[in-house]
């Protein structure tokens, strides 16, 4: 015996891996939009001025659910490249925009900031790339993946920051905001 995984033990690793990756990031993800209030929920977020751009409500839970399963596909292939150079640093990346993704919800529609949700996702653009370039050196499929949440990124920035120019101060014209001292 060589030591060295056939292709079917290959494929049977990343599998193992998919099982868990994929169900976790989705559960997270929807556990974030959850503690933050989802927008269908949200009648602070019904009530914000909101461009034209907006998608119906339903959009939002189908595209993450998309993006979460395809990143944890992402995750899942570079977790199953055992030893490859830059794994560390990958798996370092994607946790860091991993995090700073899960706290955008609580922060846009639970604490009502856009203007920090809109820098707050900048932020996840910015370390979302860096984690599909450094899953592109290990893996090129891990990469591919991981695009279209960069495109969804980029789409969210723009509505992000188009209700944060039509409704300054984050709140929806006319609506009083109490805040406990």
């Amino acid at each position: 015996m060589t030591g060295l995984a056939s292709p079917s033990q290959i494929r049977m690793s990343f599998l193992r891996w998919a099982i868990v990756a994929v169900p976790l990031i989705v559960l997270l993800g929807s556990l974030s939009g959850g503690i933050g209030g989802s927008a269908g929920e949200s009648s602070w977020y019904a009530a914000l001025q909101k461009p034209a751009l907006v998608p119906p409500g339903w959009v939002f839970a189908v595209a993450w659910t998309i993006l979460y399963a395809l990143m944890g596909l992402a995750l899942a292939m570079i977790l199953n490249a055992r030893g490859a150079y830059g794994r560390p640093a990958a798996l370092t990346l994607f946790g860091i925009q991993l995090a700073l993704n899960l706290a955008w919800s609580p922060l846009f529609f639970g604490a009502h900031r856009i203007q920090a949700a809109f820098w707050l996702i900048l932020a996840i653009f910015f370390f979302a790339l860096l984690t599909t370039l450094a899953f592109g050196r290990i893996r090129k499929w891990a990469a591919w993946a991981m695009v279209p949440y960069l495109a969804w990124l980029c789409f969210a920035a723009v509505l992000n920051w188009q209700i944060m120019q039509l409704n300054p101060g984050g709140t929806a014209p006319g609506v009083v905001e109490y805040q406990l001292s």
